[in-house]
């Protein structure tokens, strides 16, 4: 078992406060948004076992059966599953959808053939993997997730009464609800972008004056004005996760988290296709292939079981479950088998012989089984076998 040592990523979006505040740190003024742990090219972990400090990333690549277990190489190949983060959303993220691993597979070959740069502002593709994820939340934490029936979406719309808007309302009315998600949709993102940006400006002082189910959108028109997203994100239902919730986002699912911090999991891949609220490349056409039209209510998840609490999910590449130690409970043994990472986020308990402060995580080979002890909340990410 090793102590990680981890990067964070100063997105323009992070909290300039929450991640300081959970390692126990003085902020530096600057956007603190995700802290990375794992084996992802952009961002390894880094530890040290007597020899020098190494990334994870390597570490795996010297002896992926030991580090991961025969059948995690087997079932995934020689290279950690997942990546494990603490986000902290300080302003909205760019509505987005990820591929399924066909989609990711043809996107990122297709992007390869045609010489496009890896790093280039307008690749759509960063590898070759699909990126399903999961959010769990250590604070209230806002997000979009889904799109409402056409129906619910002509509703708002129309309450916001601003003329311009009135076009997408009667398209959701005159589709079936695939085909009406697909016509708004990209009747909205393909706009004129002086036309949409007063469109924007009307539909925010509108959604201010009246608050309540318009509330979440406001910042959004605030931090990005005239962007078409801010119309889009409308068509999507709001979030609010209480600590402890998660929500699940499989390839296609339309989201954009807005605030808080939390706990993400997800597949060791970067590919987003974005539909707005960013400065950033959006590819329409790759857009509509991806995203999928239609309805879906937000799946709110809560950890079942006793000892392991565990947040189920529809995936094998990442499976997260929560030790919560109250003082004075019997030590808990993680069973091996699998590789992990143990991430606490309140308290002082023990993995093994290592006590862990809020923020701090620890590498498991698969062969190593570990004891939890003490008081405070670990979670765990590992792969489903």
């Amino acid at each position: 078992m090793d102590r990680l040592t981890n990067t964070v990523r100063p997105y323009a979006w992070g909290s300039t406060t929450a991640i300081p505040a959970l390692l126990g740190v003085e902020p530096t003024g600057e956007p603190q948004a995700e802290l990375w742990m794992g084996a992802h090219h952009g961002a390894p972990s880094r530890l040290d076992r007597g020899t020098g400090e190494a990334t994870l990333t390597d570490v795996i690549a010297a002896d992926p059966e030991r580090e991961l277990g025969a059948a995690t190489v087997a079932k995934f190949g020689p290279r950690l599953p997942f990546l494990l983060k603490i986000l902290a959303a300080g302003a909205p993220l760019s509505l987005q959808v990820h591929p399924d691993l066909a989609q990711a597979r043809a996107g990122f070959a297709d992007e390869e053939s045609r010489g496009i740069p890896l790093h280039a502002s307008h690749r759509n593709y960063k590898d070759a993997n699909h990126k399903p994820e999961m959010l769990c939340a250590l604070t209230p934490f806002d997000g979009l997730c889904g799109f409402r029936p056409p129906l619910e979406a002509a509703e708002l719309l129309s309450g916001l009464d601003v003329d311009s808007l009135k076009p997408y309302v009667d398209l959701l009315h005159a589709h079936p609800e695939d085909a009406a998600l697909r016509e708004v949709l990209t009747a909205v993102l393909t706009a004129d972008p002086e036309e949409m940006a007063r469109t924007v400006t009307e539909a925010a002082a509108a959604a201010e004056r009246l608050g309540g189910p318009y509330a979440p959108y406001v910042p959004l028109a605030h931090h990005f004005p005239g962007d078409p997203g801010v119309i889009a994100a409308m068509l999507l239902h709001h979030v609010r996760l209480q600590p402890g919730e998660a929500m699940f986002l499989g390839a296609g699912v339309p989201h954009a988290y807005l605030d808080g911090m939390g706990v993400e999991l997800l597949a060791n891949s970067d590919n987003v296709l974005r539909a707005g609220l960013t400065p950033k490349h959006v590819d329409v056409p790759e857009l509509l292939k991806v995203v999928r039209l239609e309805p879906g209510e937000p799946h709110i998840l809560r950890p079942e079981g006793n000892g392991e609490e565990v947040y189920e999910a529809p995936i094998d590449e990442f499976r997260l479950s929560r030790f919560v130690l109250p003082p004075g409970a019997a030590p808990v043994t993680v069973p091996a088998g699998a590789p992990e990472i143990l991430l606490c986020t309140a308290g002082r308990p023990k993995a093994g012989e290592l006590t862990l402060a809020p923020g701090e995580s620890v590498f498991v080979p698969a062969d190593e089984r570990v004891e939890l002890s003490g008081s405070g909340t670990i979670y765990r990410a590992t792969v489903v076998l």
